[in-house]
């Protein structure tokens, strides 16, 4: 019996814990739910700044007496007195204005903030007029000159990203011919340092490109001599030969040092010599 007594009173002791413990999280929830709800009042007062006083019939409808105090029912399903302390220790919201933050483009040479300019609106340049060098350092180059000096292609004029800005002017020799596109100078170095990694690499480039178009040059002269040396043989030939007369060569032969060929008439002793293309 003893024991039993024991645990009953064990028991209760722990009920009377549980409920004690039930009642301080439910005053605590009531107290979270009334903050929550004073939040909410100043929330809306700071939301509409600019709405009317007590003495409006609107804010009037909005406060109740209740057992002889002014209570002002909140809109989230709590009444709340109108002299509560919490209202007065509640953090005022002030607003203050917006951090002024400048958007002007700063000059490249000069680092003066500027509104507008010419290179910034056609090339997309963050320059000044002031320090605009239209002659010097800003000049304009056509697209067929910046492809010759600096062996650009199409692809990376157009394609590659950024795209190159540039300007349409018509063809100062001819009115008549295709309108030509200049491009910024400076860009145009950039863009070639982009596709061939540093100045020396183009040179070398260029170096071989010439190299290469004065041996098809070579070729081509060479060519065009031979044909002109087969021209006059030939007329020469006609001029001493008979009408009826025609020639029955033996075997050519080829002489290494002017890279020609010959052959004899077997019947006249004529000796021809030519060249082979």
């Amino acid at each position: 019996m003893s024991t039993e007594i024991i645990n009953n009173k064990s028991n209760s002791i722990i009920n009377e814990d549980v409920s004690s413990q039930m009642k301080e999280e439910l005053k605590e929830r009531a107290e979270r739910n009334r903050q929550k709800a004073l939040l909410l009042k100043n929330s809306k007062l700071v939301a509409h700044p600019y709405a009317k006083g007590e003495n409006d019939e609107s804010s009037k409808g909005r406060a109740i007496k209740l057992q002889g105090k002014r209570v002002v029912d909140s809109g989230g399903g709590f009444l709340i007195e109108e002299n509560d302390e919490l209202e007065q220790q509640m953090v005022k919201i002030v607003t203050e204005p917006a951090p002024f933050i400048s958007l002007l483009p700063r000059c490249n040479d000069c680092n003066k903030e500027f509104k507008d300019s010419y290179l910034l609106q056609t090339f997309d340049l963050e320059v000044c007029d002031a320090c605009r060098d239209s002659k010097d350092k800003h000049s304009l180059i056509t697209k067929s000159e910046a492809k010759q000096e600096y062996l650009l292609r199409d692809y990376d004029f157009d394609k590659r990203e950024p795209a190159l800005k540039y300007i349409v002017r018509k063809n100062p020799h001819n009115p008549r011919w295709g309108e030509m596109k200049l491009y910024l100078h400076l860009q145009i170095e950039q863009r070639a340092l982009e596709v061939w990694g540093s100045e020396e690499k183009l040179l070398e480039e260029k170096e071989k490109r010439d190299l290469k178009r004065e041996e098809t040059k070579i070729k081509h002269f060479n060519k065009k001599i031979k044909r002109l040396r087969m021209q006059v043989r030939s007329s020469l030939y006609n001029k001493t030969t008979k009408a009826d007369h025609v020639h029955e060569f033996g075997e050519e032969t080829y002489n290494e040092t002017d890279d020609t060929y010959s052959h004899t008439c077997l019947s006249c002793g004529y000796d021809e010599t030519y060249e082979k293309m």
